[in-house]
Parts: C-alpha cells; sequence; structure tokens
C-alpha cells in the first residue's frame, strides 16, 4: 500500500454515468486482481473514494466508477494532467487455485470491473466463462476486455443488449445445460450475490464474492464498512475483504 501523487492521463465517459479514468504512477504498480483503490477528490470532499482496480498496464492503472454523488461528479471533472492522491492496492483480492481451471466470472452493474482484472490476471492459464448483467443497453461497456474469455455472455435487465434476464440466471441457464466451473467470482449488486450464493450452494460449488460497501478510510480504521459474518462475527470489507468467501458473509 502507498500512497501516489498520480497524473491523470485520460478520463472519459464509457457508458451512461460510467467513466474510466487512467492515472500513471509514476512507477510500475504490483496488484492483485480485485483489490481497490481509495482515491481523493479535493475540495470539500475530506473522504476519498473507494473504486475497484480494473486493469494495470506497467504503470498505468485504470479504474472504472459510477457518476452517484457530488464526489464522483467532481471526479469525472478532472482532465488528463491533474495530479491525485491514490492509496493503493487496498483489500485482499481474488486468487485462484492452481488446482481451479474452470473459472465462471458473474457479474452485474459497475461489479463487472473487478473482474476484468481477474480475467487479465488467468485468462492465458485458466478456462474462463464470464456472464455480465447490465441495466439496458446504454449501460453496455468492458466488452472488448470480456470477449477475451473463452466463453462470454451479456444480458440486460430489459433485453435491449443480449437476452432479458440477469447475470445470474444466464450463468443458471449454463449449469443447467451441464457446466460446472471449479470456482465462481463475483461482484456486483447485493441482491445479485444473495441470488448467486443460492445457486452455488445447491450445485455444490465454490464461490467467493467481492462485496460492495461505503468506506470511510478505506484501511480498517473507521470501522464504517462492517459486514456480517455466518458465524456471528464481523469484518471489515475494506481490510478483511472486499473478497469474501460466499459461505462466510451475511448476504
Amino acid at each position: 500500500m502507498k500512497d501516489y501523487l498520480a497524473t491523470i492521463v485520460k478520463n472519459e465517459k464509457i457508458a451512461e454515468n460510467v467513466y474510466s479514468i487512467t492515472f500513471d504512477l509514476g512507477e510500475k504498480a504490483v496488484v492483485r486482481a480485485g483489490q481497490f483503490g481509495d482515491i481523493a477528490v479535493g475540495g470539500t470532499h475530506l473522504l476519498r473514494r473507494p473504486i475497484a482496480i480494473c486493469k494495470v498496464e506497467e504503470n498505468l492503472v485504470t479504474y472504472c466508477y459510477q457518476l452517484k454523488g457530488d464526489g464522483t461528479k467532481k471526479l469525472a471533472g478532472l482532465g488528463a494532467g491533474t495530479k491525485v492522491n491514490v492509496l493503493m492496492p487496498l483489500g485482499n483480492g481474488f486468487f485462484v487455485e492452481k488446482d481451479e481451471k474452470k473459472v465462471a466470472l458473474v457479474g452485474g452493474g459497475v461489479g463487472i470491473f473487478p473482474l476484468i482484472s481477474v480475467l487479465r490476471a488467468y485468462n492465458a492459464e485458466k478456462e474462463i466463462n464470464a456472464y455480465m448483467g447490465f441495466r439496458n443497453k446504454s449501460a453496455v461497456c468492458g466488452l472488448d476486455e470480456f470477449q477475451k474469455a473463452d466463453r462470454f455472455v451479456a444480458v440486460t435487465d430489459d433485453g435491449s443488449f443480449g437476452e432479458k434476464m440477469n447475470s445470474v440466471q444466464a450463468f443458471v441457464k449454463d449449469l443447467e445445460n451441464g457446466y460446472r466451473p471449479d470456482v465462481v467470482l463475483s461482484c456486483g449488486p447485493t441482491p445479485m450475490l444473495r441470488a448467486l450464493k443460492k445457486v452455488v450452494e445447491e450445485a455444490g460449488l465454490t464461490c467467493y464474492v467481492s462485496l460492495e460497501e461505503r468506506m470511510g478510510c478505506g484501511i480498517g480504521a473507521c470501522l464504517v464498512c462492517v459486514c456480517d459474518l455466518t458465524n456471528g462475527e464481523k469484518a471489515r470489507v475494506c481490510k478483511d475483504g472486499p473478497v469474501f468467501n460466499a459461505k462466510d458473509v451475511c448476504l
């Protein structure tokens, strides 16, 4: 973990209310798939914005984010050449075991972005099926990355792009046709993760989920992002996660 004074290389809109921002850290970044960064937006916004790392190319790091409030709107207004404080990498990220040869990625909304980092990290050595869900056609993005998977299915809630279903339903459709991955990795809205957890438990599959929670400090000190575990204990999403075994967290 290091606090970089990074330079924005580009900051552009890639879908409805979704932006991609690339920073030059000034040195090669070492990041595990699924980790995130805490980005300072300046002004009256004292708290940084936790955003998943999408891809890393030497000293260039790309994040994708959705416009939600004043902080992300301010971030979207920053142009190339602007210097920004970025604390990274944070969290535990995803890790695929050597004997897990078949990997299923199930994502929804902005939850697709940390899964791009997984695909980039493991596509050369694993058989990866990717199931990504979007609200509608105007929200679709990241296709160029996910098309590198062995199988890629993109669906929308309203059927304006791909079939009318969500990513969990698309995944289940393949399961019903005999597909069985060694591990399932997922990120997306809590209702989506809850539905997926039920599916993998019934199928007897191993599944890891990356949780989306509001965060304050991003390093485990403020306890804003605490989640409930199935054993009755609590965990900090920013430090103990954001990736957890699905069977260990209450969704």
